[in-house]
């Protein structure tokens, strides 16, 4: 390695540390479940390590959360929860709260963790014609925190995703409304790639020597637009392809793959593509590597859909409208950042520093998730 390359590599182990404080993406699961009495039954998963910012339910701080803990923070947890729920049903011209009652606090695995399950039921004035949801839950301290709604009403179901943007929805419950639930979950997936910077950081990899191509022991810039466009779609045709088998499989429960391994394997590719940018091995057939390592990012898309429980065509409608909204994210990160890349290709400080620099950055950044993710910390 150059002294050059040796000392930008220093300077990305330097930024690692300020990079290393990227915060993993938090969800709930609300579903909501009509009766005939004009009661909702209601069940709302809440990350245990969520809580625990909020309240503090590890007593003896020993970074491991008991059944003990939880339960004697039962009160705090409900008031803290069910204070940022509001439920309001609409009959005819006519709006009512649903006054929320506690029934039952319960733990459940998720695919990735713990949660506690709070079980409760809602009166409401009449049989709803329309549910109006309120939802506030940790947009104190993280705005990139996602509701994810689930409301049962006899034979369908309907799915929402509410968020500090996005607080309110008004659910139909005599009809389903499947443009909604489409549009709800592209915005998602949208949103889903822009916050995942492990999933971006691995498509950096990838596209970044797509504008140089590696000859006698170093980048040299390509000299056609045609050769790195084509390069550009493979990859990203490639991953989608990939990600899209895999997420299809685990949303509707065919592959289960646990969380902690799934995390650390997408850590693992990140690593392993910016070790190709440093010590290139696959030079000219990286959309090979964006095929393989695809298949395992999807499992890590599928996580936001899993643990929903939506029924058949519900299911359908969110595995599309996601999907779709994950490669609009996707599309708009390749067409910000290629033109740029391609306009400073030739310069020195491309091929000579940030290349490498970034690659080193990565690395040491992949480095630190695969031992927090392995662990488990």
């Amino acid at each position: 390695m150059s002294a050059l390359l040796r000392w930008v590599s220093l300077l990305g182990l330097l930024l690692c540390p300020q990079l290393s404080l990227a915060h993993k993406q938090s969800d709930s699961y609300l579903t909501l479940t009509t009766t005939a009495d004009s009661n909702l039954q209601g069940q709302w998963d809440i990350a245990l390590r969520d809580l625990d910012f909020v309240v503090g339910l590890d007593a003896n701080a020993d970074d491991r959360i008991t059944w003990g803990e939880v339960k004697a923070q039962r009160t705090a947890i409900q008031a803290y929860a069910f204070q940022r729920l509001h439920l309001e049903s609409v009959d005819g011209g006519t709006r009512g709260d649903c006054p929320i009652s506690a029934r039952q606090l319960l733990i459940d695995e998720h695919v990735d963790g713990a949660y506690a399950v709070l079980r409760f039921s809602a009166a409401c004035p009449a049989l709803p014609q329309q549910l109006i949801v309120s939802y506030s839950l940790l947009s104190s301290v993280d705005p990139n925190h996602r509701g994810l709604l689930d409301l049962r009403t006899g034979n369908f179901n309907q799915a929402a995703v509410l968020s500090g943007v996005k607080p309110t929805v008004t659910l139909d419950t005599s009809a389903q409304n499947s443009q909604q639930q489409l549009r709800s979950f592209i915005a998602e997936g949208i949103w889903h790639i822009w916050q995942g910077y492990d999933h971006i950081l691995f498509l950096f990899t990838l596209l970044l020597p797509a504008v140089v191509v590696y000859r006698a022991g170093h980048w040299e810039a390509r000299t056609s637009l045609r050769e790195s466009v084509q390069d550009i779609l493979k990859v990203v045709t490639a991953f989608t392809l990939a990600h899209s088998v895999t997420l299809s499989l685990a949303a509707l429960g065919l592959v289960h793959v646990p969380s902690r391994l799934v995390e650390s394997a997408i850590a693992l590719t990140v690593l392993l593509g910016a070790l190709n940018i440093l010590f290139p091995v696959v030079r000219e057939r990286r959309w090979l590597v964006a095929l393989v390592f695809g298949l395992v990012h999807g499992l890590g898309f599928a996580s936001v859909l899993a643990d929903l429980g939506l029924r058949s065509r519900s299911l359908l409608q969110a595995l599309i409208g996601f999907n779709v909204g994950v490669e609009i994210g996707q599309l708009a990160i390749v067409a910000v950042l290629m033109p740029v890349i391609y306009l400073i290709r030739e310069s020195v400080l491309y091929r000579r520093l940030l290349l490498p620099a970034g690659a080193a950055t990565v690395s040491c950044l992949a480095i630190y998730w695969i031992g927090v993710r392995a662990l488990s910390l």
